[in-house]
């Protein structure tokens, strides 16, 4: 098969939606599919990488988010993307978080009458108001909502997702998870001795890991600073680092952990909280069941796939921090029910490894050619759009 991926965001940053792309990469390599990547330029002083897993990398020239800068936005014209697929002649146009460039994309794929499909990643929208500038989000949603409308076949991580996209017209949707490595990320993984040096004094480890940006609220863990026999560890780098250290003064920031150091750090913490409420999978929760770790988590988004209550972990009503306190209290003060939890918390990964999920995205290629197939052949053609094609 031929697959033209076009992403809003690949090396050198390494984001949720890169990391899933990754994986997707070296899966279709391995059944020696051929595949070409759209991407944004690298930024200044960054590595430009021209090739992954045996896939062609062109970029775009892009500009860094204001505020955001490891996000690069790009949009080329709608010719020029038009005249790179029709060189590739793909099989099928895959659009990774598509917003800006993907925009540009699914234009161009409907000219040329390519089947597409498109993956929701990123609640993009919801962000508005956590920047403060929330009289975007109607519009930010309505780029979602067309993009989506125009494929062929749209998938999203999680049924929270999903429902976002059905419930705002997006009729053909499936749910893509993303997997785990679960033989990088495992229990075995546990060191004593790095427990015992971020908590010399026995603490039980209550820890984060992610971004440190506004749309991950973890400014939330202020409520639990003052549980006793506790120590924070907040795994992750990002703008708000030093406001948060600041908030949280006795807590132990690691910075950004990678490769084995952070398998070994995920899996050396007792409890795993997770206080984002716009993740549409939430794949660190992943991560830490896959090390044996139980996690507390907003009901909302990917964690209501992830965490079974009461089994793996629990799950917090939004905006709820005593609930939030009073899950990570229970933990702490109960290492049966922690291990208990990390023990089903392993077990529940068992099927979400990535060749297993990646697989899954082949048959969805698979039935977006099919799906485009029997649309023409009913005289469907998806609704003209303005596009930028300066």
């Amino acid at each position: 098969m031929r697959i033209a991926v076009v992403a809003e965001s690949f090396l050198p940053q390494a984001n949720g939606v890169t990391i899933t792309l990754l994986r997707l990469l070296e899966h279709l390599r391995g059944r020696g599919d051929e595949v070409l990547v759209l991407a944004p330029a690298a930024g200044r002083g960054q590595d430009a990488v021209t090739a992954y897993a045996g896939a062609e990398v062109r970029r775009y020239r892009a500009v860094p988010l204001p505020g955001y800068s490891d996000l690069r936005l790009s949009t080329p014209r709608v010719r020029t993307l038009g005249e790179h697929l029709r060189c590739f002649a793909p099989d099928v146009l895959h659009l990774a978080a598509p917003f800006l460039l993907g925009w540009q994309a699914i234009g161009a794929a409907n000219a040329l009458g390519l089947p597409s499909v498109a993956v929701y990643q990123t609640e993009v929208p919801s962000y508005a108001q956590r920047y403060r500038v929330g009289h975007l989000e109607p519009l930010l949603w309505r780029r979602i909502e067309d993009i989506h409308k125009s494929a062929t076949l749209s998938l999203a991580p999680s049924s929270h997702a999903c429902r976002q996209l059905v419930d705002r017209g997006v009729h053909r949707v499936a749910v893509w998870p993303h997997g785990v490595d679960r033989e990088h990320f495992s229990p075995t993984r546990r060191s004593e001795d790095l427990h015992a040096r971020l908590a010399p004094g026995g603490e039980v480890l209550v820890g984060y890991v992610g971004r440190l940006a506004r749309e991950k609220q973890v400014e939330d863990l202020a409520v639990l600073a003052d549980l006793p026999g506790v120590r924070l560890v907040v795994i992750g780098d990002g703008p708000q680092r030093s406001r948060l250290a600041g908030r949280l003064p006795d807590a132990v920031f690691t910075g950004h952990l990678g490769g084995l150091e952070l398998a070994a750090a995920m899996a050396t913490l007792d409890v795993f909280v997770h206080t984002g409420e716009m993740d549409t999978f939430a794949q660190t929760i992943q991560e830490a069941h896959a090390c044996g770790v139980p996690v507390v988590a907003p009901a909302r988004g990917g964690p209501i796939d992830l965490v079974e209550h009461a089994t793996t972990g629990y799950l917090y009503t939004p905006g709820d921090l005593t609930g939030l306190r009073g899950h990570v209290r229970s933990l702490t003060v109960d290492p049966f029910t922690r291990a208990e939890m990390g023990l089903r918390a392993r077990e529940a990964t068992a099927g979400r490894t990535w060749p297993v999920v990646n697989e899954q995205v082949v048959r969805h290629y698979e039935n977006a050619i099919r799906f485009h197939a029997s649309d023409r052949a009913a005289g469907y053609r998806p609704a003209r759009r303005r596009l930028l094609t300066r």
